[in-house]
């Protein structure tokens, strides 16, 4: 009978297996869990009492986002540590175990992809766009001042908002995202942090910054745009939780208060909106739905944003979004279950990433600066099929 064949075991560095998972700010449980594995063989691991399997090993450094020839280091790796940028969040259920490790891993990928874009540009001969320093503004300036200064200088027309009909409207987040990728900020979408009660997150870097945003409807992803580019206004890099958050005061909700109060600027300006609404002489006790939708409707944003707009605006008083409509738009919001995937595989790359670095990458690749394969890894692509669709589909 022919023995058993040894499993072939990898000489790991227990100290830097240890290091490894407080860098991603696992628990030995959340580790277990997310490796197949049960918390005694990570505890076992890391004291040196056992060994991890080369297969084990390597499934440890994909849940660690580290290389695996790093885990045989014979002392901390130089990689940089991993510090989650600021939570904005507030008035969130319990946090799940493998939150902020999941949070880090979107924060990791985002800032992957803006060293990547930085490094094509010199690739392609180019130079990454730079945000002059008039588009920049603090908390203490008006927010309405701000978003038309803002608006301005991104050149978007209004009639990007107010031409569009019908299902032609969910389009308007597309149109957006080119004109915030046109002025130098790279914008990622990512469904994970949907999961986390986040609806985006800002990594405030100079050349370009990154924005993010999830899965919502396609109207709310248009306020929730605006509001991380709030945060690219004030350079503040965070985690942005739901609209209208409670009323304590903390530098928190300051800053995420002035981010709403630009998007609502930013896409409904007052001027245009009282085009469509003429303006009451003093605000009404409560709206009806009618009227709120129109605004909806004519701005391409969703009627939540639309209610709290009309509120800043004097249109409405404020009670009436805090003890009528704020807890029906939040359990609306809650039960959106996303518009489904692209059509097209490969679009999915495109998507999360975007349109100016995956613009970056076709163009290295189609002038041979970067191989096939190069391409592939930048967009985090392994079948080059894919990577060709998305260079016919860019085209079109």
């Amino acid at each position: 009978m022919a023995a058993t064949a040894k499993k072939e075991r990898a000489p790991i560095n227990r100290e830097v297996l240890k290091w490894a998972r407080e860098r991603v700010r696992l628990t030995p449980d959340s580790a277990a869990a997310s490796a197949g594995v049960t918390p005694d063989h990570i505890q076992n691991w890391e004291s040196g009492s056992v060994i991890p399997t080369i297969k084990q090993a390597r499934k440890l450094a994909g849940v660690y986002d580290l290389p695996f020839m790093e885990l045989l280091s014979k002392s901390k790796p130089p990689v940089k540590e991993l510090d989650l940028v600021p939570d904005f969040r507030m008035h969130r259920e319990v946090p799940k175990p493998t939150e902020q490790y999941e949070l880090l891993l979107i924060q990791s990928e985002a800032e992957e992809v803006r060293l990547n874009a930085i490094d094509l540009f010199a690739m392609v001969g180019s130079e990454p766009m730079r945000i002059p320093e008039t588009f920049f503004a603090t908390t203490t300036e008006k927010p309405d001042v701000v978003a038309g200064r803002v608006r301005e200088k991104i050149a978007l027309p209004m009639a990007e908002q107010l031409s569009r009909k019908g299902n032609d409207k969910d389009k308007f987040i597309s149109a957006f995202r080119n004109y915030l990728e046109r002025a130098g900020i790279i914008v990622m979408k990512n469904s994970g942090l949907a999961n986390f009660g986040a609806r985006g997150m800002c990594l405030f870097a100079s050349p370009l910054p990154v924005v993010i945003f999830s899965n919502e409807a396609p109207t709310a992803q248009a306020f929730t745009l605006a509001h991380e580019l709030g945060h690219v206004v004030l350079r503040e890099s965070a985690i942005s939780g739901p609209l209208r958050t409670a009323p304590e005061k903390t530098r928190a909700k300051t800053v995420e208060d002035w981010c709403d109060a630009f998007a609502g600027a930013f896409l409904m300006p007052a001027d245009q909106v009282a085009k469509v609404l003429p303006k009451p002489e003093r605000p009404e006790q409560s709206i009806d739905d009618k009227r709120i939708s129109k605004i909806a409707n004519a701005f391409c944003v969703s009627r939540h944003a639309a209610l709290i707009r009309l509120v800043e605006l004097g249109y409405v008083r404020e009670d009436f979004y805090w003890k009528v409509m704020r807890e029906r738009f939040l359990e609306q919001e809650a039960s959106f279950e996303g518009g489904g995937r692209p059509k097209y595989y490969a679009s999915r790359f495109r998507s999360s990433r975007g349109d100016l670095y995956t613009g970056l990458v076709l163009e290295a690749w189609s002038n041979g600066a970067i191989t096939n394969h190069n391409a592939g890894e930048f967009m985090g692509i392994r079948n080059l099929v894919h990577l060709e669709d998305i260079r016919d589909r860019f085209r079109d």
